[in-house]
């Protein structure tokens, strides 16, 4: 936890933070702090700045806050996914939240387990669980923006320019040869297929609605390693 996140609703009048979650646990087992410390501290969706620790016991701690400084930019690199199987789909959260994209589009493809759309995983409660880890890593505070959809077709022909409008697009693809290009400024989409890959019938449909083709090398990753993997390279040929 590289920054201790808070909701608006938490933060007391006179400016003070009671903790009694993991996040005391945190504060005292793994940062082991005592009173008069300070520690990294953020308000979800606002800004970040110190926490100073004014009590501190078993039961909670109570940091005086402090907030001065706006959340990171965005690198403007956002995600359209195959849904992976929900273990991936946990780390893929956390990875996307940290590195600080703020629009991802989860999508059920034609080679995705449809049991999927049925995992507790995909739930609201537990997808924002997930980006909360992601945001503590990353030290920002802004939540992405998710969305799942349980039909590719729909989705492509009715709600991709709605949701990704302005956007330069870019596909990773295995049959592809060009490298990627420079992606220059503004905002970009990166469509990331299952495991499996795209089908060529969603590849050539993505391509239609603008989507470039690239090649990622020779090797086969899986999800939670490709998706940081093509994020980084997106964000270098910015």
């Amino acid at each position: 936890m590289n920054l201790l996140l808070f909701e608006p609703g938490e933060l007391s009048p006179d400016g003070t933070l009671t903790l009694r979650d993991r996040r005391l646990v945190h504060v005292r087992t793994v940062l082991r702090v005592q009173v008069g410390d300070d520690v990294a501290v953020g308000q979800v969706g606002g800004r970040i700045g110190q926490g100073i620790v004014r009590a501190l016991d078993d039961e909670h701690a109570v940091l005086e806050v402090q907030l001065t400084q706006d959340p990171p930019t965005p690198p403007g690199i956002e995600l359209v996914l195959a849904i992976p199987r929900p273990k991936i789909l946990r780390r893929v959260l956390q990875a996307t939240a940290a590195m600080g994209c703020k629009r991802l589009a989860l999508v059920c493809s034609y080679r995705v387990e449809k049991s999927y759309l049925h995992s507790p995983a995909l739930a609201p409660e537990a997808i924002r669980e997930e980006l909360i880890l992601g945001l503590e890593q990353g030290r920002d505070t802004v939540l992405p923006e998710v969305s799942v959809h349980r039909f590719f077709k729909p989705f492509i022909e009715d709600e991709l320019e709605a949701a990704f409008p302005n956007t330069r697009r870019f596909l990773p693809h295995p049959k592809a040869s060009d490298p990627l290009p420079g992606i220059g400024p503004g905002r970009a989409v990166l469509a990331i297929g299952p495991e499996g890959g795209w089908t060529e019938y969603e590849a050539k449909t993505l391509e239609a609605r603008g989507f470039l083709p690239f090649t990622a090398g020779p090797r086969i990753l899986r999800v939670d390693v490709a998706v940081p993997y093509l994020f980084g390279q997106l964000a270098l040929r910015r």
